[in-house]
């Protein structure tokens, strides 16, 4: 155990959009991942909405991966690392639903099972999975639900009653916005945003909007603060001895990740040096001791 200063490292942003159908979770979604990357190249897109993804292909050249039933949480971690050994910078998961609910999801595994309660001890940690590597990606993580849809009689501002469509209950296991960075309820078919979970603070309790590129800007802006493996590369290219690589790897505790790969190559470096430095003392040793004998 040890314990260190808190500070605020570089991190991957895992943020969820959620609405009812038609209230702009595909088209938010893009914006968003454009906002953090700025090429459209590493944009991916797991696709489970009947080919929905592409209606947008005017907006740039982003990758689609078209995922189709069985929804099962192993055919989920399968496509997040298809895009993650393609390089993609920002992963969009559209949407996340079918995997608890779909054919072949979370629900239907359970009920072919038995659907006895006891029976979720084999369907747990196979969400629990795809939930970790969500988590643990790579990539940035934009992940759409879908809400429950119901209506309701409201009034506009010159007082005519319309129906009004509302999304309702996500459709999804309780509790996963808790694990995100920003969850996002787009609230009406006016595309209109609020966040009903914010770890960045600077969306909580603000007027609803309209996302677009500058919210994925904004929070890029806000991921970027703190040290970054820029900072965590350049200390360990300067290290000079394998006890100082121990004390960087512990420094930069929640980029181990990115920071592993840097050290052993590092280590391999400074062992070569060691080596190289041994053997030339034993070519001056034994020169010393042919010379001293008389033999050279």
């Amino acid at each position: 155990m040890k314990i260190q200063k808190a500070k605020r490292h570089q991190v991957k942003l895992r943020i969820g959009l959620s609405g009812a159908s038609g209230f702009g979770k595909s088209y938010s979604s893009l914006l968003l991942a454009f906002g953090i990357t700025n090429d459209w190249s590493k944009i991916a897109i797991i696709d489970t909405e009947n080919n929905s993804a592409s209606l947008y292909s005017h907006l740039g050249d982003y990758n689609v991966l078209s995922l189709v039933e069985p929804y099962n949480p192993e055919r989920y971690i399968q496509a997040i690392e298809t895009c993650e050994s393609a390089g993609m910078e920002v992963l969009i998961i559209d949407s996340i639903s079918h995997e608890w609910n779909g054919k072949g999801g979370c629900l239907e595994i359970h009920e072919q099972l038995g659907g006895r309660f006891q029976d979720w001890a084999k369907v747990s940690p196979r969400h629990q999975s795809f939930i970790d590597k969500i988590l643990q990606s790579k990539c940035h993580v934009i992940t759409s639900v879908r809400r429950k849809t119901d209506y309701s009689m409201d009034s506009d501002m010159s007082g005519k009653t319309k129906v009004i469509k509302h999304g309702t209950k996500e459709e999804t296991r309780t509790g996963f916005e808790y694990e995100l960075t920003v969850n996002f309820e787009l609230v009406n078919d006016n595309h209109l945003a609020k966040a009903s979970k914010d770890r960045t603070g600077l969306f909580m309790n603000k007027p609803e909007f309209v996302i677009n590129a500058a919210t994925g800007k904004k929070l890029m802006h806000w991921c970027n603060e703190g040290i970054s493996i820029n900072d965590a590369r350049a200390e360990i290219n300067a290290c000079s001895s394998i006890e100082r690589l121990k004390e960087i790897y512990e420094k930069y505790d929640s980029l181990k990740a990115e920071t592993h790969p840097l050290i052993v190559k590092r280590k391999e470096e400074l062992d070569l040096v060691k080596s190289q430095i041994i053997e030339e003392k034993e070519i001056v040793n034994q020169k010393s001791i042919n010379n001293y004998d008389g033999t050279n």
